[in-house]
C-alpha cells in the first residue's frame, strides 16, 4: 500500500504533519469525540439519533513569549468542543459535509488557528465507519460571526465567606443550597485569622497577602469536596458551564489584571467585588459581619445563619 494510500485513512493528525507547509506551526487535537445526534438525508435517519464520531486537528500558531504553562494563553480544548456543540445546536442537518464545514470555519475565527482539519464519522449507519474529512485554512474574510454568548452566558452568584462563616456549622447547608440553584456558584474568602506575614515592599506584601488568601482556599476546600480551587479564568468559565461550585485564587487573575483591583488584600470583599464585576455576576453575597470599603447594590449582605438566599 503506498503511502498515499495509507495517509488517506491515517488520523488527521498524521495527515497535518505529511502536508504541512510551513513546519512551525503546532497542533492540537481531539480524538474519537463521540456525539448521538440526529443528522442524515434519509427519512430513517430522521426521528432518531445516531453516534457521530469527531477527530479533528487544528494547526495554531505557536506562542512567541514562553507559555509559562498558563492555560488561558492557549487555545483550549473546550473551544475545539464548544464549536461542534454550537454547530449540532443551530439547525437539523442533513450532510455530514455541511456540519465538517461550519465546524472548521467556527474554529477558524480563534485567533490562533491557522489550518483545521475534521474528520467526521457515522458509527451506526453500517457494518464499518461512514464519513468525511476536510481541510479549511484561515480566510481574510470569514463568512461566520463569532459565538455572541452574551443572553446564554452564565452569570454566577459571588458569595463571599468571612473567617466565621468558614467555621459555621450551617457551611455543609449553604453549600447544598448553592449546588441545587438555578446560577453557577463562586466562592471566595480573605485573609486568614492572624494574618501576621509582613514584607518591606508593597508589591512582595501584596504577592504574600493573596498568597495567604489562596491558602484560606484551600482550608475551604479541605471542609468540602464539592469545593474545587481554581485559580485561571479558562476554569472558572469551564466550572460555570459545568455546575462545579469553585473556590476562588486570586493571585494569577489580580497579578495579570489589565485593571487590577484597587484594594488590598485585607479588604477581601472588596476583591470579591472586582471578580464579580470581571464576570458580570448576578450578585454578591457577602456571609457574615465584614468591614469593607464597597458599596455597591451588586452586593447583599447577611449575617450568619441558615439561610443563604
Amino acid at each position: 500500500m503506498s503511502t498515499e494510500i495509507r495517509l488517506a485513512f491515517a488520523h488527521p493528525a498524521e495527515r497535518s504533519e505529511a502536508s504541512s507547509i510551513d513546519t512551525s506551526y503546532d497542533r492540537i487535537s481531539l480524538r474519537d469525540h463521540i456525539v448521538e445526534v440526529e443528522i442524515g438525508a434519509f427519512q430513517a435517519e430522521r426521528g432518531t439519533t445516531q453516534r457521530i464520531c469527531f477527530n479533528i486537528v487544528v494547526e495554531v500558531h505557536p506562542i512567541e513569549n514562553p507559555v509559562e504553562d498558563d492555560v488561558d494563553r492557549i487555545l483550549s480544548y473546550d473551544r475545539v468542543t464548544e464549536a461542534i456543540a454550537y454547530e449540532l445546536a443551530a439547525e437539523r442537518l442533513n450532510l455530514l459535509e455541511t456540519l465538517a464545514d461550519r465546524i472548521a470555519e467556527r474554529i477558524l475565527l480563534e485567533p490562533q488557528a491557522v489550518r483545521v482539519f475534521v474528520r467526521i464519522e457515522k458509527l451506526d449507519r453500517g457494518p464499518g465507519a461512514l464519513g468525511v474529512e476536510i481541510v479549511r485554512e484561515r480566510k481574510a474574510t470569514p463568512r461566520l460571526k463569532p459565538i455572541d454568548d452574551t443572553a446564554t452566558k452564565p452569570h454566577p452568584i459571588v458569595v463571599y465567606l468571612s473567617n466565621q462563616a468558614l467555621q459555621s456549622e450551617h457551611l455543609s447547608g449553604w453549600l447544598d443550597q448553592l449546588q441545587a440553584h438555578r446560577s453557577p456558584a463562586i466562592l471566595c474568602v480573605g485573609l486568614p485569622a492572624g494574618h501576621a506575614p509582613s514584607a518591606t515592599h508593597d508589591m512582595a506584601q501584596r504577592r504574600i497577602d493573596l498568597l495567604e488568601i489562596e491558602q484560606n482556599a484551600w482550608r475551604l476546600a479541605d471542609k468540602d469536596a464539592r469545593c474545587v480551587v481554581v485559580e485561571t479564568k479558562t476554569e472558572l468559565d469551564w466550572a460555570m458551564k459545568n455546575g462545579q461550585i469553585s473556590v476562588w485564587a486570586p493571585s494569577k487573575l489580580i497579578l495579570d489584571a489589565v485593571e487590577p483591583p484597587k484594594a488590598d488584600a485585607h479588604d477581601g470583599v472588596a476583591l470579591a467585588h472586582w471578580l464579580a464585576g470581571t464576570l458580570a455576576a448576578a450578585q454578591l453575597t457577602v456571609m457574615g459581619q465584614i468591614e469593607t470599603q464597597v458599596q455597591d447594590d451588586l452586593i447583599m449582605f447577611q449575617s450568619i445563619g441558615k439561610d443563604l438566599l
